[in-house]
């Protein structure tokens, strides 16, 4: 979903996936984290989007419930 403050836009993606753990939660935005298999995953997906969020002075946030799925939710600020 999106939705427009008078000073941000936000943006929510949401799954029914198999969620994170607790403990992993922590450590998915670092570079080269993953749970993947050798050669399934760079473990950079996150690591980047987080920086180029961050560079546009914006955030993301993340709920995430095992056996539930996870909530992504990123706040770019409109100027």
């Amino acid at each position: 979903t999106t939705r427009k403050t008078s000073t941000h836009i936000i943006v929510t993606v949401s799954d029914n996936g198999k969620g994170i753990p607790t403990e992993r939660l922590a450590h998915i935005f670092e570079p080269f984290y993953t749970t993947k298999a050798p050669g399934r995953g760079t473990g950079l997906g996150l690591s980047v989007s987080h920086r180029i969020i961050k560079q546009h002075g914006g955030s993301i946030q993340v709920d995430s419930q095992v056996g539930t799925g996870s909530v992504f939710t990123v706040t770019l600020p409109i100027n």
